[in-house]
């Protein structure tokens, strides 16, 4: 019975792992599909945004109607308020500010400090260990991610006096998501993804709206070409619906730490892009970034959690009694 337990929790690790390495790679597709959209000059940063927010939240309280229906209590329902704020609101909301003040490679070498805010984050809050392996993955990746970014961008045009103010605001997105993924880990639980997302995106579509509802109403939308809005569709569907469902899944099983690691996989997949549609070419650089990311996720998964240690240092305890 205890080794059907083992592989029980095996099981769900890996269906975790998949959650959060699908939701990366969507990710990481968005990014040039969502620049395209913006490129366009007919969508506003903010008016894309209000739509993932808005037609996530209606997807999800959709598909909840033929899902079974969970009661969410008052004090949990004010919760799923704060996490919103936390995981989506000042995550892609307070992003989008800051990527419009500073340069694009700028906004990406910001978001690798994610695994070290939630590293931080999760020692102080969670008592989770830094322990060697994690610093040293943490330290891997991040080194991986970093030559990506600037090896594929030749220039940083960007320039005034409001660049560092664009820094701090997405080093803010980043610090975001990571509390979101520390202090609501355990309210993420106990409820399915659908009931979880319905509520989140409800309250982050009510929040954003007051802010962006110029930005939407001046869209001249008939004459938007059918391509933007296939594009709006996957930003919407893909990385918005699909990829936030799978993130619930990836915290029930795994640690915060874990989960933010992931984020380095999302500059691999837009520089294999940017290869694919012939941008960009493979070089030895970038296939030994790729190698580090990937080593560097594997190492932080190899580090012990504060559950194993303590489980470790009770068994410990025991041997020495029995002597």
């Amino acid at each position: 019975m205890h080794d059907q337990k083992n592989m029980d929790m095996s099981a769900s690790k890996y269906k975790g792992h998949i959650a959060i390495l699908t939701a990366n790679i969507i990710w990481g597709l968005n990014s040039p599909i969502s620049k395209t959209v913006l490129n366009s000059g007919d969508i506003s940063p903010f008016a894309l945004t209000t739509f993932r927010m808005v037609g996530a939240a209606a997807a999800f309280w959709l598909v909840s109607l033929f899902t079974k229906r969970e009661n969410v209590p008052p004090k949990d329902l004010a919760m799923l308020f704060f996490a919103a704020l936390c995981g989506i609101v000042f995550n892609q909301g307070v992003f989008i500010f800051g990527l419009s003040m500073t340069s694009p490679i700028d906004a990406s070498i910001v978001s690798t400090t994610a695994p070290i805010i939630t590293m931080i984050i999760a020692a102080f809050y969670l008592k989770e260990p830094i322990t060697n392996k994690k610093v040293s993955g943490i330290f891997l990746g991040a080194v991986g991610a970093l030559m990506l970014i600037i090896s594929g961008q030749s220039t940083n045009v960007s320039s005034g006096e409001n660049k560092i103010a664009g820094d701090l605001l997405c080093l803010f997105a980043q610090a975001s998501v990571a509390t979101y993924f520390v202090i609501f880990k355990d309210l993420i639980s106990r409820y399915s993804p659908i009931t979880l997302m319905k509520w989140m995106f409800m309250y982050a579509s009510m929040c954003y709206i007051p802010f962006s509802y110029h930005d939407i109403a001046t869209i001249q939308y008939e004459e938007l070409p059918v391509s933007l809005y296939s594009e709006i569709a996957f930003v919407v569907l893909a990385a918005t619906f699909l990829s936030y469902m799978f993130i619930p899944i990836a915290q029930k099983t795994l640690r915060p730490t874990v989960i933010s690691m992931y984020n380095y996989v999302q500059p691999i997949v837009a520089s294999l892009i940017a290869i694919i549609v012939g941008l960009d070419t493979f070089t030895l650089v970038k296939a030994i970034a790729i190698t580090l990311v990937f080593v560097g996720v594997y190492v932080v998964t190899q580090s012990k959690s504060k559950a194993q240690m303590d489980a470790e240092k009770i068994q410990k305890e025991k041997e020495r009694e029995s002597i």
